[in-house]
């Protein structure tokens, strides 16, 4: 009986995780997305973003800090409150908790693609290299990912990311999780 148990939870764990494997975005879910792209456009003009980005831009990344590295800190450590409790990270915090869920991450990076500020901690520490971060840093454009399951957040979702402009060019890149469940609500 147990192992019955264990088969029917595995089964539909595969049927769940397919789904959202198989989720398409549709032409309704499509004209939704580009709103909320035009949405965190306007949140990285502001000048809370622009200026924290130029700050971190004349400090760059923190020496010896890589990926590997950063996945060992704790969430709780110092270093990772720093980077939530800045102005731009409360910025960030409260768009999100404005949206009531349709946001479900936000995090901001300098022009080395490291960290400048986030609502959670992020897998990552720097972002150079990914198309999240190189597509909009590169072509001045926003950028659209593919649905997924995102670890950081807990939720299905797909990462929109936008350039931080200064005199037009890109001196950051802002990256927001968007909540395919909250998502397909709005576009019915």
């Amino acid at each position: 009986m147990r192992y019955l148990k264990v088969i029917f939870g595995a089964v539909a764990l595969l049927v769940t995780v397919g789904a959202w494997a198989a989720f398409e975005v549709t032409p309704p879910i499509q004209k939704e997305l580009d709103k909320t792209i035009e949405i965190v456009k306007g949140w990285a003009a502001d000048p809370v973003i622009v200026n924290a980005v130029a700050a971190q831009n004349q400090k760059g990344p923190i020496a010896g800090m890589d990926n590997a590295k950063w996945k060992s800190i704790r969430r709780s450590d110092a270093l990772i409150k720093e980077f939530q409790s800045n102005p731009a990270a409360k910025l960030l915090q409260q768009k999100l908790d404005e949206s009531k869920g349709l946001y479900s991450e936000a995090f901001l990076n300098a022009n080395q693609g490291e960290k400048v500020a986030f609502v959670a901690k992020t897998s990552s520490y720097l972002h150079k290299g990914s198309a999240k971060f190189d597509s909009p840093f590169s072509s001045g454009k926003p950028w659209q990912g593919q649905p997924e399951f995102d670890e950081s957040s807990q939720t299905h979702q797909v990462q929109v990311a936008v350039p931080v402009l200064a005199d037009n060019k890109p001196i950051g890149v802002l990256v927001i999780g968007v909540n395919l469940t909250q998502l397909s609500g709005v576009a019915k």
